[in-house]
């Protein structure tokens, strides 16, 4: 095996064993910043070894006994040992008892491990956490994207996102957050975070807030391997099968959302043929558990059955709108937004007219939730059009072009104010 060949098997186990490595270290030392330390090490040392010796056949198991042993080196460096020998005993005794003397022996490293994951997710989107922490972090512990990686998709110096996730774990570790899955009684409100942090990975992809590119495929990838996971650890949560149901109808659109120069097409415009059918039926099958566990009025439950009606609907003219109007009424009950409100009157715009829809979206042109929401100005432009009132309309499309911080949206709102321009009656 040549040196290009041995990282690159590094890299695709580190993607795939991070997580799982991350948790179980962080189980024996009760602190995420030095698990990943711990992990890092077992990273170099695979880069020192594997190289010469080969890719061993359980690539996991040998980072996980590497990374154990370089634990009880550190332990052995400072005090720790001792104060902690009660806490964790169990595993320091058999490590030195010689119980992972063979670096593929994995007898034990699955013990837990569902458990051990979700105890890190839960810990990497704590609320002690700023949501950009969460963030940050998660994508760090759970994705195993380098700090450069994460810059890159969030358009962040790596500087700010390097501290960002050092401040987290810091935060962790003063706080003294618990590496535990959540009581029942708390599980609501931090699932809510979890989900929160992965919707907001997965939006970042699907609608970049700002560069050049409309999306960003690689965060909607990630984020759908989260959804995956956490439908794994906690199978009887309806809105981790929402959220993933939403995800999956979503990002089966993604082929089709650009055309062949990068530019936005919109979702009337698009050729669904384009539309990943298995991973709408994913979706769907995802949307129907959820249902069956009674969550049918989850927010995730709610805006996937909304993106299930597009999805079914071989032809823009089949779209159900009256339907989705409805269900984004239910969605205003249960969550209330003036982002709600602006989709809903989209919806009720294509089921009774674009009056009908202005009207609702003139309500909303003083929420300060909104005012520097480009889509408001973009949902009135494309309104006031299609009543014909198209120098409002250019109006509006030119200020959502400027509050945008997307290049291709930007060009795309500019389009379409030039259009009314070019459509609207000279005068005199």
């Amino acid at each position: 095996m040549t040196v290009t060949d041995a990282h690159r098997a590094i890299d695709a186990v580190w993607r795939i064993e991070s997580p799982r490595l991350i948790a179980g270290l962080a189980r024996m030392v009760r602190d995420v910043g030095l698990a990943e330390e711990l992990a890092q090490d077992a990273l170099v040392a695979a880069l020192e070894h594997w190289p010469d010796d080969g890719v061993p056949d359980n690539p996991g198991a040998w980072l996980m006994a590497t990374a154990k042993r370089r634990a009880i080196d550190r332990l052995r460096r400072n005090t720790l040992v001792r104060r902690k020998h009660e806490e964790f005993g169990h595993d320091i005794e058999g490590l030195h008892m010689g119980a992972f003397d063979d670096p593929d022996d994995d007898d034990r490293l699955d013990d837990d491990i569902g458990d051990d994951l979700l105890r890190l997710v839960f810990t990497a989107c704590h609320p002690v956490l700023s949501t950009e922490a969460r963030v940050a972090l998660t994508l760090r512990l759970l994705g195993g994207l380098t700090t450069d990686e994460i810059a890159r998709a969030f358009l962040q110096p790596e500087p700010t996102i390097a501290q960002r996730i050092v401040r987290a774990k810091r935060t962790l570790a003063e706080k003294r957050v618990p590496f535990e899955v959540p009581r029942r009684e708390d599980l609501p409100e931090r699932l809510a975070s979890v989900l929160g942090v992965v919707y907001l990975i997965f939006n970042e992809g699907y609608a970049a807030t700002a560069g050049d590119d409309l999306m960003r495929p690689a965060l909607c990838e990630e984020a759908l391997r989260l959804g995956r996971v956490l439908v794994g650890l906690a199978p009887g949560e309806a809105e981790v099968h929402g959220l993933l149901a939403l995800m999956e109808i979503q990002a089966s659109r993604s082929r089709a959302r650009i055309d062949a120069d990068g530019n936005p097409v919109l979702l009337l415009q698009q050729d669904r043929a384009r539309w990943d059918r298995l991973m709408i039926g994913r979706g769907l099958q995802a949307l129907e558990r959820a249902e069956q566990l009674g969550g049918a009025r989850g927010t995730y439950a709610l805006q996937a059955a909304i993106a299930a009606c597009h999805a079914r609907a071989l032809t823009a003219g089949q779209t159900d709108w009256p339907r989705i109007a409805a269900l984004y009424a239910t969605l205003a009950e249960v969550a209330p937004s003036p982002v709600v409100e602006l989709n809903r009157a989209v919806a009720l715009a294509m089921a009774d007219g674009p009056a009908a829809g202005l009207a609702l979206a003139d309500t909303l042109r003083d929420a300060p939730a909104l005012q520097r929401y480009h889509l408001l100005p973009a949902v009135r432009g494309d309104l006031l059009g299609k009543l014909g009132r198209l120098d409002e309309a250019r109006a509006e499309f030119e200020r959502a072009a400027a509050l945008t911080r997307n290049g291709r949206e930007r060009a795309l709102l500019l389009q379409r104010a030039a259009e009314c321009g070019d459509a609207a009656p000279a005068e005199g």
